[in-house]
């Protein structure tokens, strides 16, 4: 079933107007959402510890910053742009106290009400809005004129404007300038934790990885190797995303389409999606979720000596040295055809 595009036509800030929008957490997206909300004329608050750092940022940009609870307690629309590991925690000590009737809960990613490590009260909107996008980029194409596309969703609607008010927000921070679909936290969240895990992510770093290593196996030099593998992978990115997997196919040589489309397969074979379809299962079932939830409550040890493992890799090395070094082939200039 093909899902219904929402653009700014369907979309009214109206429902926003003469409202407070609060936003808890000024990261990526918190620090996104906040000014592009700014920017479109309605009432924005963050809400941050006394001691965060964030609160100077904000306030350079012109924005009142007061604690999280007073933000909570002074919004119609509450805006969690909280890590999953921290979000829990924080709606239980300084959110969930100073909720009433009528407010809005807005999240941009399902999982905390999906795995249900929040449980809202019931007589509160629960709504999603999620962008497809980091958030520097939701900031970027807000300030010139476009907007990154995404998702939404309502999980509780006692007000019977919640759908309203989630496409208001949408318009507000610029996604319906590209086009929203309509969606549920469930769907949601098990699409976007399949495509981190799969393919954006751990499919493509793994596979990069395993690229350079193949190289360097062979005796090629690791900086052929990375540059082959890793640099050069922008390029190609940067064609899929203007023109899809056809136009960047109608940019590369022939002999680049020919083993791209002889070879492929070859590597990502029915192996390979049948591991995909086990993450998938993982993520469906909950596995995933309660395995990451184990990991955050006792400390993330395991969390943090993968990581440490994989920062130490020779391809990180390998273009550590080479950024250093000024070898800026690193400035990003796409050739006519690959």
């Amino acid at each position: 079933m093909r899902a219904r595009i929402f653009t700014d036509r369907h979309a009214d800030l109206k429902h926003l107007q003469g409202k407070t929008c609060a936003v808890i957490g000024f990261g990526a997206q918190g620090h996104a959402h906040a000014l592009n909300l700014r920017d479109s004329g309605l009432r924005v608050l963050v809400g941050l510890p006394a001691r965060s750092k964030s609160r100077a940022v904000a306030r350079k940009h012109g924005l009142e910053v007061v604690s999280t609870s007073e933000a909570v307690a002074r919004g119609d629309i509450i805006f969690l742009a909280l890590s999953d590991t921290e979000m829990a925690g924080i709606y239980d000590r300084e959110i969930a106290p100073h909720l009433a009737a009528g407010k809005t809960l807005l999240f941009a990613h399902g999982f905390a009400i999906f795995y249900r490590t929040i449980i809202p009260l019931k007589d509160v909107d629960v709504i999603l809005v999620a962008p497809n996008g980091v958030g520097p980029m939701v900031r970027r194409e807000f300030a010139e004129g476009r907007g990154v596309p995404g998702m939404f969703a309502v999980h509780q609607n006692p007000s019977r404007r919640a759908k309203k008010i989630a496409l208001a927000w949408a318009k507000g921070i610029g996604c319906t300038r590209a086009g929203v679909l309509e969606t549920t936290f469930k769907d949601e969240t098990e699409t976007d934790l399949f495509a981190e895990q799969a393919v954006l992510c751990g499919g493509v770093n793994a596979l990069v990885r395993s690229g350079f290593e193949t190289l360097v196996d062979a005796g090629y030099a690791p900086e052929a190797a990375y540059f082959a593998c890793l640099h050069e992978l922008k390029f190609l990115v940067d064609l899929m995303h203007e023109g899809g997997l056809s136009g960047m196919r109608a940019r590369m040589s022939p002999t680049a389409t020919w083993g791209d489309l002889t070879i492929g397969p070859r590597i990502i074979d029915r192996a390979v999606k049948k591991n995909m379809a086990a993450a998938l299962q993982d993520i469906q079932s909950g596995k995933f979720a309660r395995e990451w939830i184990r990991e955050t409550n006792t400390g993330q040890k395991r969390y943090h000596a993968l990581l440490k493992a994989a920062e130490g890799h020779p391809i990180e090395q390998v273009g550590k040295r080479l950024r250093v070094s000024g070898t800026q082939a690193f400035q990003p200039v796409r050739p006519a055809a690959f």
